[in-house]
């Protein structure tokens, strides 16, 4: 068991084996959305990883992906081919982790973040919905990572040819008239295609920005005695909350200073004396305004 970094301060037994620090789920899909996560006890036997998609041997970072709930990535594309390879039939406990054979549709009772994200994905392909018990979307209507590239590529062609089509008008008409014309792109044809391209429903989770983590380099380092003195010095002097405890720590802090001031005390004293021992300026003998006499005792 790990505390998470993160502000909410979770407990939690998973770890991320890139960054080696424990990781929440929340920290799971905002900022390691492609990284290796699994338990601790399996990172302490094991810490070799491989950063790739089990089904396509390719590495994660190159296409979107998404997390199970067993915490297992893959390339969202991956895990659609690989749902529909199911028979239509398939109950939603038969559909299972390629790795661990865990099932890959979340139950309807279970709350993390990790499940929510991935029953968002797992709500805009027909196959998943039946497991979610959620009804059937229409095949055009069907988002899948194949049918968007596929439809964007048509998009951008079609416009690309409008835009050739007005460039030739405007050549062949420039050259029959001495006049100077101005065209106007076909608004309509622009706005028709822009209403057809998909909207896209999920957004990127990956941060641009660095991650502001602090990954703790020293955690598993051995700690030397001054680390020791440094954590104790915090927490004996941090604010005390008002209990059983409260003013035995007051006066352990009070006998702990009077400690202190009179071992200082002790120590100038003795440095004061080593300072004038061989003072010529001191030495009662050698003054001629100093007498000494003996006293006889009667």
């Amino acid at each position: 068991m790990g505390l998470c970094k993160c502000p909410k301060r979770k407990v939690t037994n998973q770890f991320c084996f890139e960054h080696s620090v424990n990781v929440c789920e929340f920290c799971m899909v905002a900022n390691h959305p492609r990284c290796i996560v699994q338990s601790y006890l399996q990172w302490l036997d094991d810490s070799d990883y491989n950063p790739i998609c089990e089904l396509c041997s390719k590495e994660l970072g190159n296409e979107d992906c998404v997390r199970l709930v067993c915490y297992h990535v893959f390339h969202w594309a991956c895990i659609d081919k690989y749902g529909h390879k199911f028979p239509i039939t398939t109950a939603a406990a038969g559909f299972t982790c390629p790795s661990c054979k865990v099932c890959l549709i979340p139950e309807s009772n279970l709350v993390s973040p990790v499940a929510d994200i991935l029953r968002q994905r797992l709500a805009s392909v027909n196959w998943a919905r039946r497991g979610l018990g959620l009804p059937l979307l229409i095949e055009e209507h069907q988002r899948t990572p194949d049918t968007q590239k596929v439809m964007i590529n048509d998009q951008l062609s079609n416009q690309n040819h409008v835009r050739d089509m007005n460039q030739v008008q405007q050549n062949c008409i420039g050259s029959e008239s001495p006049h100077s014309v101005v065209h106007f792109e076909d608004s309509s044809a622009f706005s028709r295609n822009e209403n057809q391209l998909p909207k896209r429903v999920f957004e990127d989770l990956d941060d641009p920005r660095s991650i502001s983590f602090d990954h703790d380099e020293k955690k598993y380092k051995r700690k030397t005695l001054l680390d020791w003195f440094l954590r104790w010095w915090k927490s004996f002097w941090r604010p005390i909350p008002r209990g059983r405890l409260y003013y035995h720590r007051y006066c352990i802090r009070i006998l702990l200073l009077a400690m202190v001031i009179t071992i200082v005390l002790i120590l100038f004293s003795w440095l004061g004396q080593i300072v004038t021992r061989n003072d010529p300026s001191l030495d009662f003998s050698g003054n001629p305004h100093i007498r000494v006499a003996n006293v006889k005792e009667t």
